[in-house]
């Protein structure tokens, strides 16, 4: 009897092998509106390059590293992942903990590791292990990003301060003696450069958004030190183009050793990527993430990146958010941004080769700045003062019908107005960082929290919502909510969070409602000119029509929330 095709799809091992595949879908997509795709990857190109950089001189194999890892895994998990948005490449915490393996095993180690996790990642994949990791309770990653974002901050110390790096395989230890060496020598060159970066990064960000201020900065930087001939030392020779494959620098014999580092490789780009693509949908109404796919499409991308010379990868919640917020509604745009990248390492090494390793310093220190949320470590330390309440199975989570919405999602963009959905068990952790990244690198005026998909409401959860509500709000963002249940409200409400969200009317039962009101908001600051943004376009962002499609009044209604 011949098996059907769904009962293939899920229940033989060749029907899980073809579910994990690119499908014809995924490429016609490319074509829609590949004119947007194309300028989003340029964009998230300009933003990746200085961390793609200093991510891999922070892993100890070199800045070329970084740009091989970014071209390499950013493409192939842009080809294979389960994400249309998500942008792939060598990240922060990534980099922790491949340093003592560099410093131990070399670069063989390295690409041992990488092999390793791939392949436990591709295992998972097939396991269908992707759905399980949005179990992850928030305390683990809040603890794991403060955690990583410590450990950047000293890696940067010897740079940032102009010395040698120390020996040893202990990141204070090294930091401190760069410390001691920096005091017994002076020279506020590098520390100057460094301070100069990160503070216009951060500070930039705050007044104009939409700029990439670590561009900018990496260039004024770079423009100084070659211009008055400032002692800073810089990158140094890279090689003009990726190098060819090879397993010539194989480790067979440390493969016993190296088991636990790669099972922490695997677990990190399981982890983190599946969190991005997680609220990555929630900037979006038609899109959504395949997590299986996702774990295998960086599986893929962790077996080929350490054969090219690069370092095992992740996906980049920062960057997502750029590839977010500049349109980008395809898998066209991390590609573009791969091929930048490429077309970068191959035309212009040398000018990339001056930039002083000071100003990545400051990037790096900026970017360990930016992920510390401590409002969302407070929540966490207060959860124990708060009752779990979950929600009856299925409730809230109500499909959303099919169809693509890119053009409302870009219009919204263009006005300023960010509508974000929260599927499922409450990923304010992830939600929490994400928003708070958007509001630095794109103009947004007004947020909406869509909350009638929300399974589970914690302490943390309810405590991440309300710093992140007060944090936008400090900054001159209005938030806004749709759709919060009932049994939602009392984990919101002991909080405070309600409170906030009920001032000025800010609470609406439905997503159209919401952007509606949004726009009055922005009509009456000045913002959006009179009479722009129709009552009736609210309910095709929010998918309550859709163009070929039936569907029920129960799940339109559903859809609008």
């Amino acid at each position: 009897m011949a098996v059907p095709p769904y009962q293939e799809k899920t229940e033989t091992p060749v029907g899980r092998v073809r579910a994990l595949l690119p499908v014809r879908a995924d490429f016609v997509a490319m074509t829609r509106n590949p004119r947007r795709d194309l300028l989003a990857g340029l964009t998230v190109a300009i933003v990746a390059l200085p961390l793609a950089l200093g991510f891999g001189v922070s892993s100890g194999l070199g800045a070329e590293a970084g740009l091989a890892t970014a071209v390499v895994a950013g493409a192939l998990a842009a080809v294979f992942g389960g994400s249309n948005l998500q942008v792939s490449g060598p990240t922060g915490a990534m980099t922790v903990v491949l340093v003592p393996i560099v410093a131990e095993h070399g670069p063989g180690g390295v690409l041992t590791v990488g092999l390793m996790a791939g392949a436990l990642l591709i295992g998972l994949a097939l396991l269908r292990a992707g759905r399980s990791m949005r179990y992850v309770p928030a305390p683990v990653v809040e603890g794991f990003t403060f955690g990583i974002a410590g450990v950047i901050a000293l890696q940067q110390v010897p740079n940032a301060l102009g010395v040698a790096v120390p020996e040893g395989d202990k990141v204070l230890v090294v930091a401190w003696r760069a410390v001691q060496e920096f005091a017994a020598h002076p020279d506020m060159t590098a520390l100057s450069i460094t301070v100069g970066v990160a503070g216009v990064m951060l500070l930039g960000a705050r007044w104009f958004p939409t700029v990439p201020f670590s561009v900018v900065a990496v260039v004024l930087a770079t423009v100084a030190v070659q211009v008055f001939g400032l002692g800073a030392e810089p990158i140094g020779a890279l090689p003009a183009g990726l190098p060819a494959p090879s397993l010539g620098f194989l480790e067979v014999s440390a493969l016993g050793s190296l088991v636990a580092p790669a099972v922490a490789v695997a677990a990190l780009a399981a982890l983190e990527s599946l969190l991005s693509a997680t609220v990555a949908d929630g900037m979006t109404v038609g899109q959504k993430h395949d997590p299986d796919r996702e774990l295998f499409g960086q599986g893929i991308a962790n077996l080929a990146a350490p054969l090219f010379g690069g370092v095992p990868a992740t996906a980049a919640i920062a960057r997502t958010a750029v590839n977010v917020r500049t349109g980008a509604s395809s898998r066209l745009a991390a590609l573009t941004h791969a091929a930048v990248l490429a077309v970068i390492v191959f035309a212009a090494a040398p000018l990339v080769s001056r930039i002083p390793l000071a100003a990545l310093a400051g990037v790096l220190l900026a970017t360990a700045v930016r992920m510390v949320e401590v409002g969302a470590l407070r929540a966490v330390a207060g959860e124990a003062r708060m009752d779990r309440v979950d929600l009856r199975e299925g409730e809230g989570t109500g499909a959303e019908p099919p169809g693509a919405h890119s053009e409302e999602e870009h219009a919204l963009l263009a006005e300023h107005i960010v509508a974000y959905r929260i599927d499922g068990p409450l990923f304010f952790a992830g939600a929490h960082r994400f928003l708070l990244t958007l509001s630095e690198v794109a103009d947004v005026r007004v947020v909406i929290l869509r909350m009638s998909r929300v399974t589970t409401v914690d302490a943390s959860g309810a405590l991440m919502l309300k710093d992140a509500v007060h944090q936008l709000n400090r900054r001159g963002i209005a938030v806004l909510a749709s759709g919060v249940r009932p049994g939602q409200r009392r984990a919101l409400e002991s909080v405070g969070a309600l409170e906030l969200l009920r001032r000025e009317g800010r609470e609406y039962a439905t997503t159209p409602e919401a952007i509606e009101g949004a726009r009055d908001r922005l009509r009456e600051a000045g913002v959006l000119a009179p009479g722009r943004g129709p009552a009736g376009a609210g309910a095709s962002v929010a998918g309550a029509s859709v163009a070929g499609a039936s569907v029920t009044a129960a799940a339109a209604e559903e859809a609008a929330r």
